[in-house]
């Protein structure tokens, strides 16, 4: 009987060293892992600082700021939509695009509205998601209508911005509101990556050169097909007489602010180091030779 306790007692000693030791590990390897993670931060900022000399120095990025550039746009855009260099001895992807590609859900206005609204509905989402929307727009409303709440949203919600939509991760909180309050599933099916951008900047150009073909379904009220169609000719207008558009299309474009050309480039940088992987995403301006929003991942 003794042997047995002391046999137990031994058994449980062990289990409890192997639990602390579990433990210790557990916690030793989430330690390496914010080092690691703040390492892959900071040289995530040289990589940066590097990326944005080349940028202003570069005299390939200089040209491009004429007013005329917009061949040459295209073509760089084309050749260099991702590129795999060595930075400082590390493994570096680079990739560029339009960042006029996409309608800034921020500008969303009265003039505009029904647009949002035929567009949703045609992918079968109910009217009521664009009032919701609208609720996170103060900075598109007249003051009398700041209180004019549609919905529940803020009180499942609260500390929600709500002077215009500021990100992705915003409008997601968002939607997934929606879903829950409506049981409309049918808002999944939008593909929002490649619609929106999201600035507060409400007098944000769309280039017609780079627009998303479900874009193109949204600024012209018009199907798939015909929307896929104007995305085919991506690069090759000069104005709206290129695009050969109705009446109709005619009035619904005017309602967006459109270029030809904007000399805006969305830069995307991914750092591999060891087993963390960071990415940084910027709107880089040519003629000013500046970026700004700035986002970091870890």
């Amino acid at each position: 009987m003794r042997r047995a306790i002391a046999l137990l007692i031994t058994l449980m000693f062990v289990m409890v060293i192997s639990v602390a030791i579990g433990y210790g590990l557990t916690q030793l390897k989430k330690a390496s892992k914010i080092v690691q993670d703040e390492d892959i931060l900071y040289k995530s900022t040289m990589v940066l600082s590097d990326i944005l000399e080349i940028l202003k120095t570069a005299p390939q990025i200089n040209q491009l700021a004429d007013a005329n550039a917009s061949d040459e746009l295209y073509i760089f855009l084309q050749t260099a939509q991702s590129l795999p260099l060595d930075i400082a001895n590390e493994k570096v992807v680079v990739s560029f695009k339009s960042a006029n590609s996409k309608i800034n859900i921020n500008m969303l206005n009265k003039n505009n509205e029904a647009l949002f609204r035929n567009f949703f509905n045609r992918y079968m989402v109910g009217s009521s998601y664009i009032d919701i929307v609208k609720e996170c727009m103060r900075n598109n409303q007249a003051k009398d209508e700041y209180n004019n709440s549609f919905s529940s949203l803020f009180d499942a919600n609260p500390t929600l911005f709500r002077q215009y939509i500021a990100s992705k991760e915003h409008l997601e909180k968002i939607n997934t509101f929606y879903i829950a309050e409506y049981g409309d599933t049918n808002l999944k099916n939008i593909p929002f990556d490649e619609l929106f951008c999201y600035s507060a900047d409400q007098n944000q150009t769309i280039d017609l050169n780079y627009v998303s073909a479900v874009a193109w379904e949204m600024i012209l009220d018009t199907s798939a097909e015909r929307a896929e169609e104007l995305f085919l000719g991506e690069g090759s207008y000069k104005s709206l007489d290129d695009l050969n558009l109705t009446p109709q299309e005619k009035v619904n474009i005017s309602k967006f602010k459109t270029t030809f050309f904007a000399p805006y480039i969305l830069v995307d940088i991914e750092l591999i180091h060891k087993e963390s992987i960071s990415k940084i995403r910027f709107i880089y301006d040519i003629k000013l030779q500046r970026g700004y929003d700035f986002v970091f991942e870890v």
